[in-house]
């Protein structure tokens, strides 16, 4: 089977709506050479909610050369809407009780981890090597995207590059990052995989104290130099000077190559 025949095979599983997958416009003829990036949406949200941002990149033919994966959470009864994880409160100011807070979930988070290795594989198997895709979402998205890259046993420091839009770093307190990277077997510190961060400085849902929480956390994990954005005016949303930075993300860490 020649490299172009390969299709993309998405995992499906019960219970879960398909991943949306947006093929490349102008596809390469060794896939090698291609690229693709698993936008993952945030809380509440779907596939289809971001599906208009790949649109917007493939209108205006910019990474022509690029799959799109844009993959569904499950629709959580005890949350009562769609969620990668149980969501906990991003407080603007510290617990002065912090031992009587909802801990994280960190089974939900590690679950859909999970799932998100899966989608990687499956564009691995597409023929795109890991430093290809790039891995990015936004909000809890953003989080799940920060934890597969620092944690993953497979895929941590492999990657093409992180996107993080108006998200944080989850687990971020304490050691638990460098426990789990212990457990999977990988260093201390992270590689040299870029990462672009972004946030509106009026974004509410993501308070300025858990933004600085984020970075110091990434930093203390020897992640220390990520691409980092603050928009003056904006909230929690995605818009047009931020797409137009993460474009420019993308086309450095998944530059065209000759076909």
């Amino acid at each position: 089977m020649s490299g172009r025949a390969r299709r993309m095979t998405l995992p499906s599983i019960n219970g879960r709506k398909d991943p949306i997958h947006k093929p490349a416009t102008k596809p390469v003829s060794d896939p090698a050479h291609g690229a693709a990036f698993i936008f993952i949406h945030g809380l509440g949200d779907d596939a289809e909610g971001l599906e208009n941002v790949a649109d917007q990149f493939q209108k205006n033919n910019k990474l022509s050369w690029m799959h799109w994966v844009i993959p569904n959470a499950i629709d959580d009864r005890d949350v009562g809407m769609t969620a990668w994880y149980r969501p906990t409160p991003l407080k603007p100011f510290a617990s002065s009780r912090p031992e009587l807070e909802d801990p994280e979930d960190e089974e939900g988070l590690l679950k859909s981890l999970a799932y998100v290795e899966s989608l990687i594989d499956a564009c691995v198997r597409k023929g795109i090597p890991p430093n290809r895709i790039v891995l990015g979402g936004f909000s809890q998205g953003c989080a799940l995207s920060l934890l597969t890259d620092l944690t993953s046993k497979r895929f941590s420091g492999r990657l093409a590059g992180i996107v993080g839009l108006c998200g944080y770093l989850p687990l971020a307190e304490g050691m638990r990052l460098q426990q789990l990277r212990a457990t999977a077997e990988l260093p201390p510190t992270h590689g040299d995989v870029p990462v672009f961060l972004a946030r509106g400085e009026k974004d509410m849902l993501i308070p300025k104290r858990i933004w600085n929480q984020t970075l110091k956390g990434l930093d203390a994990l020897g992640l220390n130099d990520p691409e980092v954005h603050e928009y003056e005016g904006a909230g929690h949303t995605i818009h047009g000077p931020m797409m137009k930075d993460m474009c420019d993300f993308l086309q450095r860490v998944v530059p065209a190559l000759e076909d």
